[in-house]
This record gives C-alpha cells, structure tokens and sequence, in this order.
C-alpha cells in the first residue's frame, strides 16, 4: 500500500458523512503493535522425555511400523515439531558426545558417512522399556541388541525459525510449521493488522474526542471509545461513548472510585445492546416496559456525538452483540470491562494508553519495568484477548500514536 493510498484524508473520504463531520481533528498514521499472549510470555517452552532408538537405515521402515502396532499413531502426532527420523550428523553436540562414547561400535556410526539412523520412539510415559526391546529385537539389524535412551525434548512448536533453530541445537532436530501454538497465527496477524491500518488513525481520533469531552463535561476520566463494523472493505460506526463514572457520583468522597457500571467499555457495549433491542421492537411492534430501571448503568448516550452515533441503526442488529466488530480505547480496559469485551464477541480491539497496573488485556506482568511505578504491584498480566481455557479469543493491538494525538493522563491505579 503506498503512502497516497494510506493517507488519512483518502480514508476519511471514503467514510460515511457523519464520521467526516465527527473527525475534526488532523490526525496521523499511528503503529499497532500486536499484543503477546501470556503463554507466549511465560511459556516459552515446556520439556517432556521420550524414548530414542538407533537402527540401520534400511531397517527404519520395519521398525517405524512395529512401532505402529505397539503405540497407536497420535502418540507421535503429538509432536509435530520434531523430526521423527534423524542422522547421526543432525543431533545437537552434545547427543552426538554421549551417544559415540559408549562404544567402539557407537564412535564408527558416527564417524563419516553413516548408515544408521536415530528414530522416535514416543513419549517415555506412554511406554515400556521391555515391551519397546522385545518388539524390535526380532528385527534384522537389531539381534546385537536394541539401543534404547532417553531425551527431553519440547512439548509446543516453536513459534519463530529461530527457536527452531535454537531446539535442533540443544534438544532435538525441530521443524517451524508458520504457526503459533501460544497464540494468534502469524499470518492471521499480519493480514489483520493490515485490513485495519488504513483507518486506525480515524476511529482512534474519535475515541479520543469523546474522552476530551467527558472530562470537559466534568462526568469521567479522560477515557474514550468507539466501535465500528468492518464488513468487506467498509465500515460503519456503531458506537461512541465515554467514561461517566463521575457523572452521579462525587469524587472527593474519601475512598470513592466512581460508578464501575459506567466505565467507557461497559456503555460502548450497552449502547450497541441498545441498537439491538430498539430494532427488535420495531420488528416485532412491541414497546416492553423495563424490568428494572437503574441510573447506574448509564445505557443512554449522555453527550451529544454519543446521541448523534446512537440514533443511527445498527448495521447488522441481527448479529450477537458485538460479534465480529472492532473497538479502539483511549485506555487499556480493566478487567472487569476486558471480561464484558470478550462475552460481547468482540472481533478486534485496540487500545493506546496501557494500564499497567489494572489492564485487563495485556499479559506482561502488571507493574514490572515501569519506573514510575517502582514498588507498584498489578499482579500477573492476565492477556485476556486470548486465553485457551475461555471460549473466545480476539486479536488485539497497542496503536502508538505518531505525535498527533496528546496523550490523555489519568492515574496509573484507575480502573479503565
């Protein structure tokens, strides 16, 4: 895409009359920067032992099929990151120095041009040693007796060719399959990352002017959002709202941190489940009265671009919430608002500001590395954009901004 094509003014032209009337500042192209998960942090990698055997080459077809027999075939699909088969001359320094110690014989297998080959086994767990030598003896080449180690090796993929490069060093000759067991695939992140460049910058722009105006108004923390639909090549704005939290509440009662119900995310969301009962009932004509009315949860837009995005329908009010859509925060969320962002089935999420202390999002311990919060504990990061055991996972990004955008201050302990 060249620099004609990404400019903000092209982009912002090719927007409906309503965000060009929104967007008033000049703005700039920022970086977006995808999010780590917290395995791809913590877990660089786990080991586990399995069971190598060493055979001539001609006997490593017969072999790998008695294997077959005695351990069933997912036992090795298991890891797909490790060769099944290697040469004398491809294990790491250190198995070659063990295993042409042992004997004469073991020193002429690994000297010049070998006809012997290293196999996997399986897993050591899965296995037994007398089964395992009582199955291979009875095989031509192994009557001299069955050679039998055990190897730790790594349980997940690498997730780069040079951890590859670095496993097949110091534990086991490893493949780079292009994917990422530990998180989002990295094509999947580049061709994300890519679709949503273009315009970051403009619905960035707008979630900044609703935090302006929220603390102009006196009713948050400078903290904004906004989300948009993004639906083969065009989007729609779907929501606009601000952080309310001060809005009934006093905040120079002692110990008050504002109403938690009105934090930017929770309305944005609210407001979108607004849309979609507000097309339900004039599908069904039927006008039900509230089971309960409470002033906490702030669901109204309560400035006026809010009102002026709200009174728009939604784009697709037949969808789940906020399913596949795309959402950008002045503040990393808390993880009360993380937590509502992945029920709602959010599709993308970008923030700017991190909160490292009460983020919800990012998986880097909260506190650490930060000078300014030195003695500051946030606890582990939780990375909740993309956790295996929750049923749902979204990409998501830090867009920094070029310069164009002020920054928007609030304490390093407020809960966005």
């Amino acid at each position: 895409m060249d620099e004609d094509d990404r400019s903000i003014k092209k982009s912002l032209a090719a927007q409906d009359p309503i965000v060009q009337e929104l967007v008033q500042d000049d703005i700039e192209h920022g970086v977006l920067i995808p999010l780590k998960t917290t395995l791809e942090l913590r877990d660089e990698y786990q080991t586990g032992h399995v069971l190598i055997t060493r055979v001539p080459t001609k006997a490593a077809n017969p072999v790998i099929l008695t294997l077959r027999d005695l351990l069933p075939d997912e036992s090795f699909k298991s890891f797909p990151h490790l060769r099944r088969c290697a040469k004398p001359s491809d294990l790491p320094a250190h198995l070659k120095a063990r295993f042409m110690n042992e004997s004469p014989q073991s020193r002429q297998i690994h000297t010049g041009k070998s006809n012997w080959i290293y196999i996997i086994i399986g897993p050591e767990s899965m296995l037994n040693r007398d089964e395992v030598v009582q199955a291979l003896s009875p095989i031509e080449g192994m009557e001299d007796g069955v050679f039998l180690e055990s190897i730790p090796v790594p349980m997940v993929s690498p997730t780069s060719q040079v951890q590859a490069a670095m496993w097949s060093q110091h534990f086991w000759p490893s493949l780079y399959r292009k994917n990422n067991p530990l998180g989002p695939h990295p094509s999947m992140i580049a061709r994300q990352t890519d679709e949503i460049a273009g315009d970051a910058a403009i619905w960035m722009g707008l979630a900044h002017k609703m935090a302006r105006q929220t603390q102009e108004a006196g009713y948050g923390e400078p903290i904004g959002v906004c989300i948009i639909q993004r639906e083969e090549g065009q989007t729609r704005l779907v929501a606009l709202a601000a952080d309310c939290r001060w809005r009934h509440q006093n905040r120079k009662t002692p110990g008050c941190t504002g109403n938690p119900m009105a934090h930017a995310a929770m309305r944005a969301i609210s407001l979108v489940a607004q849309k979609l009962v507000r097309a339900e009932t004039r599908k069904t004509d039927t006008r039900p009265t509230p089971i309960l009315e409470f002033e906490a949860f702030q669901d109204g837009p309560v400035l006026p671009d809010e009102k002026r995005v709200f009174d728009l329908d939604h784009p697709n009010p037949e969808g789940y919430l906020c399913h596949g859509l795309e959402m950008y925060l002045t503040h990393e969320p808390c993880v009360m608002c993380s937590m509502a962002i992945l029920h709602s089935r959010m599709g993308k999420v970008v923030f700017r500001h991190r909160m490292p202390l009460t983020g919800g999002l990012c998986a880097e311990d909260r506190g650490s590395d930060h000078p300014a919060l030195k003695g500051a504990d946030g606890g582990r990061g939780l990375g909740l954009f993309w956790r295996r055991e929750l049923n749902w996972s979204m990409v998501a990004w830090e867009w920094e901004s070029s310069g164009c955008l002020p920054p928007l201050r609030v304490d390093k302990a407020i809960h966005a």
